[in-house]
């Protein structure tokens, strides 16, 4: 099979073919500041914890096949590049089902970190727990076994945690589908796992090996979203933005919000502008820009939320959410009426265990819609992770991709080097 891959601009090598064993180790020396940083996402796909549509969905093979084929048309894709995301069958319903990553991103991981990179410590990007977060019991599978499955076992030992690596987490909308109660309940569990880091649903973190020179800034946009009002997406024929004019109702269930969590884009510019780090990260979920035709309403919605921080005084925004690796770029001209010295960098690593196409169409129209916006890199149809090496005031992010047959075999899809923004001489104030 064959995956949707789009790189828009030649700034940075794509190598393809490339296993781990050809990946160039981590060069420590030499630096007041060298830090490895694990980045993945939408890593909650269990094939023990069925979607409710799998008990409805009882497909062979065949129907299988003809559903992905019809929902590819109904999602309006060019037909020319219709693929199947790749099947398995079910051990609850034994029927097929999409098939998982998991396993094999878990062993990729681990591998890249033990033998390749250097992996300080590592984010995750929300959606931990498909298909709806932890859910109190009320679907009959115990949550303690759930973590354990989800979380603890493929994640908590993909960097030494006995030298200090941490994942630093935040929730998505997968999260929180079940109840306030239920996405807590996962906040809870991850505030003393080991291996894991998590202050409630937003913080910010100095990274012990960072030596204070790097901050997380982990937000949580399911919240943000909830409290805002979000149209419904539709694309025109042609691939490009639509309009029903409707608000989309929220199925996040993050109510009541108290007032600090409606207040989270205010919170995160304080943060952000006090901040003494010398690489301030935002971790989120829901992207600012992405390829695949399906989020560009949520997406709206948080650049004009989040972007004037982010422009003013963030170095990049790493997040989930869409089932793909992509690398973006905006000029901030959109947000502060003049472009900043260095564009806002957005690493998008979603390929932990689904699978989902790009919409070459949709991207085509929103390459000439939104001049401030590059898309750098896009693939889809995947699975993937990414690690980001920072060397003082430079960050190299590799683009990492396994097979479909989840082996830990490795390919490098893409690599992007960029300078640190934040600061007033490279940064509108």
């Amino acid at each position: 099979m064959q995956q949707n891959t789009i790189a828009l601009v030649s700034v940075a090598l794509v190598l393809s073919s490339c296993t781990t064993t050809d990946l160039p180790p981590a060069d420590n020396t030499g630096n007041s500041l060298s830090v490895g940083v694990l980045v993945y996402g939408d890593t909650g796909y269990h094939p023990k914890y069925p979607d409710q549509d799998d008990y409805e969905d009882l497909f062979s093979p065949e129907e299988y096949l003809q559903t992905e084929w019809d929902d590819w048309l109904e999602d309006k894709r060019p037909a020319a590049e219709y693929e199947a995301r790749p099947s398995a069958i079910s051990p609850v319903t034994g029927k097929v089902v999409a098939k998982t990553g998991i396993f094999g991103i878990s062993e990729a991981m681990t591998a890249f970190c033990g033998k390749t990179a250097s992996c300080d410590f590592g984010v995750l990007l929300g959606d931990n727990i498909y298909p709806s977060g932890a859910t109190l019991g009320t679907d009959g599978f115990d949550d303690a076994e759930r973590f354990k499955d989800v979380l603890q076992d493929p994640f908590g030992n993909v960097g030494n945690v006995d030298s200090g690596y941490l994942t630093y987490v935040t929730l998505g909308n997968h999260d929180w589908e079940t109840s306030r109660d239920g996405g807590f309940a996962q906040i809870d569990y991850l505030q003393t796992a080991p291996g894991f880091y998590m202050d409630g649903p937003f913080y910010t973190v100095k990274p012990p090996s960072a030596n204070g020179e790097v901050e997380l800034f982990i937000i949580d946009t399911s919240m943000i979203l909830a409290n805002s009002d979000v149209r419904e997406d539709t694309l025109n024929d042609d691939g490009s933005e639509g309009s029903l004019g409707e608000i989309e109702e929220s199925d996040y269930k993050v109510y009541p919000l108290t007032e600090a969590e409606k207040q989270q884009p205010l919170w995160l510019e304080n943060a952000l502008r006090s901040s003494t780090a010398r690489w301030k990260l935002v971790i989120a979920h829901h992207p600012l820009w992405s390829s695949s035709g399906s989020k560009f309403e949520q997406a709206r919605v948080l650049r004009e939320q989040l972007m004037p921080a982010l422009c003013k005084y963030a170095d990049a925004y790493l997040v989930g959410h869409e089932h793909t690796l992509e690398i973006h770029t905006d000029s901030c001209e959109a947000t502060l009426g003049e472009a900043t010295e260095k564009p806002l960098v957005q690493i998008l690593s979603g390929a932990g265990a689904k699978q989902r196409p790009l919409h070459s169409s949709f991207m085509w129209h929103q390459e000439r819609k939104y001049p401030e916006h590059k898309t750098l890199f896009a693939a889809g149809m995947l699975w993937g992770f990414a690690h980001m090496q920072i060397e003082d005031d430079t960050a190299k992010v590799v683009l990492i991709s396994i097979p479909d047959d989840a082996s830990p075999e490795m390919t490098v899809e893409f690599e992007y080097e960029f300078e640190r923004r934040s600061g007033a001489d490279s940064a509108t104030q």
